[in-house]
């Protein structure tokens, strides 16, 4: 089997862009997933013109149906699947537990825990007819302290994908998939572009509580992904690598 399949989901810009364009360089074909068509169209293109495969596949993440159909036609296409990265998710919004709408609070989930489960469950057929199965799940620093004012329910759909990580390795072990998360501390992304742009003081104030004085770049989190993907992990399933330059000591 020559021809290795990678499936990236919120690949449209930061931390996903970085991700396809690092395992693009390392000779993966690529199916990036994302809610920005044009994006995710202009990305292709750039990768397309450095000699990588790719293509755009316009499903929502948190659709179930899509999900399955549309991984039913990459498998299909394929013939496996090599790895899958979820790295699609985000904050969602603010809102403290006591007034939260239940409609809020399942956004949230679906969008950074859903998502996770369909595409894995979805692509474990053809992740079985591969030599060399790979799952990497995004997870957040608020896995651990319980999200910042209002993003509460950020940091337990979060925790929740650091336990799926664990069960999933659990159950994909005796077919040689291994699982593995990325908890990225603070990077310098788009996500982070409003607060920039407004109170750039505080945006700049960020790097005094990382160790390493500074913020991580995009860069930095697809080289681990990478590794982790790679023969080079081969004995390492059911982790979450921190990727934050010390950030998680609190300091």
């Amino acid at each position: 089997m020559t021809e290795k399949i990678a499936v990236i989901s919120g690949a449209t810009g930061g931390i996903g862009a970085a991700v396809a364009k690092r395992l693009g360089q390392e000779g993966y074909t690529l199916i990036l997933n994302g809610r920005d068509r044009e994006k995710g169209l202009a990305l292709v293109s750039q990768l397309q013109s450095d000699k990588v495969t790719a293509e755009f596949a316009a499903f929502d993440i948190t659709n179930e149906s899509e999900v399955n159909q549309s991984l039913q036609e990459i498998g299909e296409k394929y013939g496996h699947i090599d790895c899958v990265i979820n790295n699609a998710g985000g904050l969602g919004g603010r809102s403290p537990i006591e007034s939260m709408s239940t409609e809020f609070y399942r956004s949230v989930m679906a969008l950074n825990m859903d998502s996770a489960f369909y595409l894995s469950r979805a692509a474990i057929p053809y992740l079985k007819k591969s030599d060399y199965g790979a799952i990497i799940n995004n997870t957040s620093n608020a896995a651990w302290n319980g999200g910042g004012p209002g993003a509460g329910i950020y940091g337990v759909s979060k925790a929740a994908v650091h336990a799926f990580t664990r069960a999933l390795a659990k159950e994909l072990a005796p077919y040689g998939i291994r699982v593995n998360a990325v908890s990225p501390g603070t990077i310098d992304t788009p996500f982070h572009e409003q607060i920039k742009a407004t109170k750039p003081e505080v945006f700049a104030s960020w790097k005094n509580n990382i160790l390493l004085n500074r913020l991580g770049q995009p860069e930095e989190v697809a080289s681990v992904i990478a590794f982790l993907v790679s023969k080079d992990a081969s004995f390492i399933t059911a982790e979450t690598i921190q990727i934050g330059g010390g950030q998680a000591l609190g300091i």
